[in-house]
């Protein structure tokens, strides 16, 4: 893969970044693109025990990318005063890695940390970074899972379940690094920023469930 240097940078950002939002905004299941978030399946709401999640303020951008049980109670819910959370109502982290032969697995969470009880339904849109801030390739591979309409009380957590390999595939002999990875909320295209160190093989592929329930796998 390749990294975009000098005037270049911003026009290789803005194109990675383009191909992402499209993939964060259309964050229905493969099957069914095009399906109403709002009427999909049954809503949960996760309750207020979700631990804090530091790190992941909100800023603008004019482009994007795109498991463990509930945390606190979940309830089916249908509340329409309810609305979907945005982008500077929430917190990312990346959870603890599950390592094991070359595969390594964690949680995405992402928290409600407003005063406003919201809605998240669908798949986060990616960006990987690099620890020179240029954007690194980024395919995210959508799991097919129906996803839920998953209800944030104030404090509350969703997670999704992040895959990716360190075993250099194909003609690979080396995998590069990331330092931070860009996280878009599904439907929003601003973008929370949080550190991500890994090594993604596999032409920068990253497998990802939609937003469930609970901050844990």
């Amino acid at each position: 893969m390749k990294r975009s240097n000098g005037a270049g940078r911003l026009t290789a950002l803005s194109a990675v970044m383009a191909g992402a939002l499209t993939m964060s905004i259309a964050c229905g299941p493969s099957v069914s693109a095009g399906q109403n978030p709002t009427s999909a399946g049954p809503a949960t709401t996760a309750g207020t025990a979700g631990s804090p999640v530091a790190s992941g303020s909100a800023t603008r951008s004019d482009a994007t990318s795109t498991g463990s049980k509930a945390a606190g109670t979940t309830s089916t819910t249908t509340d329409a005063a309810v609305k979907r959370c945005r982008t500077g109502a929430l917190a990312a982290r990346v959870g603890p890695v599950d390592a094991g032969a070359g595969q390594r697995y964690a949680p995405l969470v992402i928290t409600n940390r407003s005063a406003q009880t919201c809605w998240v339904y669908g798949f986060a849109g990616l960006i990987m970074i690099d620890s020179n801030s240029d954007a690194l390739r980024t395919r995210t591979r959508r799991e097919k899972i129906q996803p839920h309409r998953v209800t944030l009380r104030p404090g509350a957590g969703a997670h999704a379940r992040l895959h990716w390999t360190q075993v250099p595939t194909g003609s690979e002999t080396r995998c590069p690094s990331s330092a931070r990875l860009m996280v878009i909320p599904p439907d929003e295209v601003a973008h929370l920023e949080i550190p991500f160190t890994a090594t993604v093989c596999d032409d920068g592929r990253l497998d990802l469930t939609p937003l469930s329930p609970g901050t844990h796998l």
